[in-house]
């Protein structure tokens, strides 16, 4: 098991693992939790998927898909688009409640979203918690790596349950909602005591 982050300067160095990345995305999102989520050849993707992003794949020796995140640029703009977070709030997302934060979305260098995390549904239950926590010690390298000391993320609202196994400090910022059937919350991931 190895992780790669992905930028659109180094896609070509690794052959369809973005590609495979886009189908696990759709495999999970689209087929499985049946969302309305925009497609194509095969892969889910979405007004965020731009070059201001990086993605973290964690994969197998042959390019499988196991996990993976997007991070993006809390002071990112393309259009009338910001991040998916703020986007919401701001009332531009029909999916996902504009009262998904309790204060205003974070715009700032150190602060990045995390968005799109998953691992695979087909990853075996034996093996689910060891890819979960590669993919979060991982997003934490990648986050600090482009200068972020934090992430803002919409996880599944039972976060308290794992946080400390994977050993980043999380905080509520915003209230529980319900999305699609399952309880979700915003929580600002903590890497800067993870600093080297």
């Amino acid at each position: 098991m190895q992780t790669t982050t992905l930028s659109f300067a180094n896609l070509h160095n690794h052959g369809e693992l973005f590609a495979n990345m886009l189908r696990a995305r759709r495999e999970l999102f689209i087929v499985h939790n049946k969302w309305n989520l925009p497609e194509a050849m095969g892969m889910e993707y979405d007004q965020y998927d731009t070059p201001a992003s990086r993605w973290v794949v964690v994969h197998d020796e042959f390019g499988r898909v196991l996990a993976g995140n997007r991070l993006t640029p809390t002071t990112t703009k393309c259009g009338i688009y910001t991040y998916m977070i703020r986007d919401a709030q701001r009332g531009l997302l029909d999916t996902i409640p504009s009262t998904l934060l309790y204060d205003e979305a974070p715009v700032a260098e150190h602060i990045w979203e995390s968005s799109r995390l998953f691992v695979s549904h087909d990853v075996p239950a034996a093996l689910r918690r060891k890819v979960h926590a590669q993919l979060v010690r991982d997003l934490g390298a990648a986050a600090r790596e482009v200068g972020a000391t934090q992430c803002l993320t919409l996880l599944n609202a039972n976060w308290p349950r794992w946080c400390d196994r994977v050993g980043v400090k999380m905080a509520a910022q915003g209230p529980v909602m319900t999305i699609d059937g399952v309880e979700n919350q915003v929580v600002m991931m903590d890497f800067s005591a993870n600093l080297h």
